[in-house]
């Protein structure tokens, strides 16, 4: 599934870990290396949903949450979230620490051992390049309502898009420091980690040096959109390869593209079946990991991921959560099941850019035939009997302003399927919908199914637009809805631009709401918590009254370990069983 992250990942949130946390999406061999690594040498094999897609996921076409989990452990970050969502910075990396609150200046400092996997040391020149990914300082872009740019230059693609502002980072005599001074207040700026990729790996990609790299970075003026410069070719060569040049279906010959900062790397990856990893060498800290060996397996089937884990070929699973599932695993012996919510909803969105909606009567009536009750009792509740629908776009269940929000939104137009309001509003069209999601998600597919027959009693033909390739095809529009999951991180606020600004790379339905986007946008430089809240339940509003889609229910969780593996606790966020590699034991 797709899942949005803090950054919202396409399961929700919206963040690559070089940045704020935003939304995530939720859905032959080939090797290299054969070090081993670790202690002892054992091997911990895991299974999971999804497959790997890129080795950057602070793309809109990266945004997956296989993705956002190997970025978790490969690549390096200045904290991590604990199984509260509690903010603990990683000090294996270095430090960070605010300098003053007006302006809000943050200094960022590396360890002075801090190195990548390929023994390169760490340097500001990463941090310059992670800032430069995040801020959209450089871009001088106009866009139009449908987020094309019509003038200037737009430099890096970001899933979480631009949602702060800054000015241009100092850097220490050393190179091991860098600080930032900020425009404005940033709400996030505590979960703002300026690093991911390493700078002299994207230098030497596009032919240039780590020297000249940070030189485009620091003598490229300040975008300025009335008055766009000419794009700096190496600034311009670079963000071209960071967005699309970590994408990939298997292990890269070069290896250069799966350079670890992180307590593990790649070594392995066999497409359709595993990816193997080993402990990072060059890692030091409390993160380092005590085995030897990672095996991710891709098991989409959640059946499947039990027998595998029930027949020994795994140590722990993490599929989706049904009550088969579930029946399965407790009925097993020697088996650990760790049950939760996750911070992660499945919805259906409605493409703006869709002819067939731009009618806003005719994107309400469709919504007004959605069985989302139906839905939860199949999916949901055998697993949950106390779950109810999820009814905002904001908000999850017991989390504060929930219940106000509900209360005021205008989902309750929402609560039951109106089949004859459906038709009053049509009045006599027969719309077509084609909707998009995950073929290989039976959950997905049940929902599709709920849908296609219920909007079918009021004349509304629903074409199946399913794929495996899913998530590949949510940014390029071809269709006329899109069903699958966010998944927060479980802090910040990144989501809001994700989900309605204007033109963000990971606003998938193009909704084009001007208040809403205006919304968005100050809500990354809102500090007074009621202020924010208030934009938030403003925002969940808004987005019943254009009918931008529907919620439909706060995902369940589980993980399931054998004995031969201690150390595994459930987490709800992003990076999913993973959130702790470093405390397991084989």
């Amino acid at each position: 599934m797709k899942t949005r992250r803090s950054r919202l990942r396409p399961v929700v949130g919206a963040v690559a870990v070089a940045a704020a946390a935003g939304l995530i999406l939720s859905g032959c061999t080939t090797s290299g290396s054969s070090n081993e690594g670790g202690t002892g040498g054992k091997t911990v094999t895991v299974a999971q949903v999804n497959e790997v897609t890129s080795f950057n996921y602070n793309t809109p076409q990266g945004n997956l949450d296989m993705n956002g989990m190997l970025n978790y452990m490969t690549q390096p970050t200045f904290y991590t979230l604990d199984q509260n969502y509690r903010v603990v910075h990683n000090t294996d990396l270095g430090t960070y620490k605010k300098l003053s609150d007006n302006p809000l200046k943050v200094e960022y400092t590396l360890n002075s051992d801090a190195k990548w996997s390929d023994g390169t040391a760490m340097t500001a020149d990463d941090l310059l390049l992670g800032w430069d990914q995040l801020s959209c300082y450089h871009d001088s872009s106009t866009t139009d309502d449908q987020g094309n740019v019509t003038k200037g230059t737009q430099y890096f693609s970001t899933a979480s898009g631009c949602v702060f502002s800054t000015g241009l980072p100092t850097v220490s005599s050393d190179n091991k420091s860098m600080t930032i001074t900020y425009d404005q207040p940033y709400v996030d700026w505590e979960i703002m980690s300026p690093i991911q990729l390493p700078a002299h790996v994207v230098a030497a990609e596009i032919g240039s040096t780590t020297k000249d790299l940070s030189k485009a970075i620091l003598d490229t003026p300040k975008g300025d959109k009335d008055n766009p410069a000419p794009a700096n070719p190496v600034l311009e060569k670079a963000a071209k390869f960071v967005n699309t040049g970590f994408d990939t279906t298997s292990l890269p010959k070069d290896k250069k593209l799966y350079v670890s900062g992180g307590p593990l790397m790649v070594t392995a990856w066999t497409p359709k079946q595993s990816m193997t990893l080993v402990p990072n060498p060059e890692y030091k800290g409390k993160h380092a990991v005590s085995f030897g060996k990672l095996v991710v397996r891709f098991i989409a089937d959640a059946n499947a991921q039990v027998t595998a884990l029930q027949n020994g070929e795994v140590d722990a699973i993490q599929p989706q959560a049904s009550a088969d599932t579930v029946k399965a695993l407790k009925a097993a012996s020697g088996i650990k099941l760790e049950q939760g919510s996750q911070v992660a909803y499945d919805h259906l969105d409605l493409n703006f850019k869709s002819p067939t909606f731009t009618d806003p009567t005719v994107r309400e009536a469709f919504l007004l035939t959605v069985p989302r009750q139906d839905i939860l009792n199949s999916i949901v509740t055998p697993i949950n009997p106390d779950a109810k629908v999820l009814d905002s776009q904001i908000f999850l269940p017991g989390q504060d302003g929930y219940d106000e929000s509900v209360k005021a939104n205008g989902s309750s137009a929402y609560d039951k399927v109106d089949i004859d309001k459906a038709k009053t509003l049509l009045a006599g069209k027969t719309p077509t919908v084609k909707i998009l999601y995950n073929s290989q998600n039976p959950n997905r597919v049940d929902s599709f199914q709920a849908i296609q027959a219920s909007a079918a009693k009021a004349g509304i033909k629903v074409v199946d637009g399913g794929s495996p390739q899913w998530s590949s095809l949510l940014a390029g529009g071809d269709y006329d809805a899109s069903l699958f999951g966010w998944a927060n991180p479980g802090a910040g606020n990144a989501q809001l631009p994700q989900l309605f600004q204007i033109g963000n790379g990971s606003n998938y339905n193009n909704f084009n709401d001007q208040q809403a986007s205006d919304l968005a946008v100050k809500s990354q430089v809102t500090l007074d918590t009621s202020a924010l809240q208030d934009i938030k339940m403003q925002l969940d509003k808004i987005s019943f009254e254009q009918a931008y889609g529907l919620p439909l229910f706060q995902l369940p969780g589980l993980f399931a370990n054998t004995s031969k593996v201690t150390g595994i606790g459930y987490f709800g966020g992003q990076n999913g069983i993973f959130w702790n590699v470093w405390d397991w034991k084989k």
